[in-house]
């Protein structure tokens, strides 16, 4: 009978009160909250009441078409919700705050040294602005890289991260140019089309929403690039992010003084510059999803081979319509709680896989075998449900067999089908056959035999499953 090696123990160590999880989480959580009272009341005194809801009103309503943008580019390894939360709101109350008394304060310092306010404010918007706020904002994709360093795993975990702090960052900043602009329209008595509340609204929130997510993504893809180098590669772990923030800072400043090159200089810089770079962020993120579903396809056999998958799952796995398959069929047949339990069983095994890989290329950290065995047992605990679901997914999504190829009559020397043998057919050429083929029948399911440990052909051989006797 096998059994599963025990759990490496860790050495008893004593915390300070500092250092305990409830006070950092209530720390933040402080910090943040603050920073969104005093952000509100500064908003709401340059704006007013009236244009402080009006602001509101139309600057969410970008917010969730972006969340879902960036929630739909982590669909192979979403990360926790958690993460997303605390970004959006450092970007919507710290890094707003931060933006508003510093690029205020330097406008100020700069229009009294020059005794020049419209070169102060040129300034403040080409130079000043983009160095603080990409700053303000690569302070949270910062955190979560050092404080959530097992979410944080490669590429795409960046861009997530950094677009998601940037859309809150944004949602503060359309909240006060709108709310102002609906100020002087209360002024001057302009409404409709022809208002500076409408022509606003169109450049900020349907031209160009995603323009704050695409600088701060820049230096998001260097957090990213950074996290899949190898430890020994220190120095360029820390220069990638660097480059990253320097070249969000510049496109940034490009974007900010569009308006000195002439009175089409914004649509000039949108129509050159932005739309391209948009198009080519968001080709190389699917691609690396892409990637990202080869990985999956590439590591998991090796747990077939150790037992705790069946052979089915990473064909299953490696599909994105695959995986939504399966999600409807638990749904169906198990309800919402079965629909979750497969979504966090595709989960788990996918950063199985990736946790693999990270170790194969020596990039694990030294909780690499905990970790494992984590999600293992999560796996092994989710396996009656998420296993018929998979199964009927890899079936429903797998390509037909090849078609037969009849014979020709002149393939015989002497005329016509041999007899006694009915029509005959010729073979089909040779395919390379996957480790699973979905049309073959399957083993049913329940407790499955364990295969023993896996050769030791690396030092990251999987574990064998526990057995169906396990003390």
């Amino acid at each position: 009978m096998a059994t599963c090696p025990p759990y490496p123990t860790r050495a008893h160590r004593h915390t300070h009160w500092w250092q305990r999880t409830w006070v950092r989480y209530g720390a933040l959580i402080t910090l943040l909250a603050l920073s969104g009272l005093v952000i509100l009341a500064l908003v709401r005194e340059q704006t007013g009441t009236q244009g402080f809801l009006v602001g509101l009103g139309l600057a969410v309503l970008p917010v969730p078409l972006l969340i879902a943008a960036f929630r739909w580019l982590d669909r192979v390894d979403p990360g926790p919700w958690r993460n997303l939360l605390f970004c959006f709101a450092w970007g919507a109350c710290a890094a707003a705050l931060i933006a508003i008394i510093a690029n205020s304060f330097a406008t100020r310092w700069i229009a009294t040294a020059t005794a020049d306010p419209a070169g102060a404010d040129t300034w403040g918007a080409t130079v000043i602005a983009p160095v603080v706020e990409e700053s303000a904002k690569a302070a949270a994709v910062l955190l979560v890289f050092l404080f959530r360093r097992r979410d944080f795993t490669g590429l795409v975990d960046g861009v997530v991260v950094a677009g998601v702090t940037a859309t809150g960052f944004a949602f503060t900043e359309n909240i006060l140019y709108l709310g102002t602009a609906f100020g002087t329209d209360q002024l001057t008595g302009d409404s409709g089309i022809a208002s500076v509340t409408a022509a606003t609204f169109f450049v900020r929130v349907v031209m160009s929403p995603f323009a704050h997510p695409l600088f701060t993504v820049l230096t998001g893809i260097g957090f990213g690039i950074a996290a899949l180098s190898a430890g020994r590669h220190r120095l360029r772990r820390a220069l990638l992010p660097l480059a990253g923030l320097l070249l969000a800072m510049g496109v940034h400043a490009l974007w900010n003084g569009s308006a000195a090159f002439g009175e089409y200089g914004f649509f000039a810089v949108y129509a050159a510059f932005m739309v391209p770079s948009f198009g080519l962020l968001t080709w190389l993120v699917i691609w690396t999803r892409q990637r990202e579903l080869g990985t999956v396809r590439a590591e998991l056999p090796a747990y077939v081979l150790a037992g705790w998958l069946t052979p089915a799952e990473p064909y299953a796995l490696g599909s994105m319509r695959a995986r939504r398959i399966a999600r409807q069929y638990a749904r169906r047949h198990a309800g919402k709680e079965g629909a979750r339990a497969v979504a966090r069983y595709e989960a788990c095994a996918t950063s199985v896989a990736f946790l693999r890989q990270r170790g194969r290329r020596g990039r694990a950290g030294a909780d690499f075998t905990v970790r494992e065995r984590e999600l293992l047992e999560a796996l092994w605990h989710l396996r009656d449900v998420a296993r018929p679901a998979l199964e009927h997914a890899a079936r429903a999504t797998a390509p037909p067999p090849p078609a037969p190829r009849p014979v020709p009559p002149w393939a015989y020397p002497y005329g016509g089908a041999h007899p006694g043998y009915g029509p005959q057919t010729a073979p089909a050429p040779y395919a390379p056959q996957l480790p699973y083929s979905p049309h073959a029948p399957h083993a049913p399911y329940g407790p499955q035999a364990p295969l023993g440990p896996h050769p030791p052909h690396h030092p990251y051989a999987p574990y064998a499953p526990p057995g169906p006797h396990r003390p």
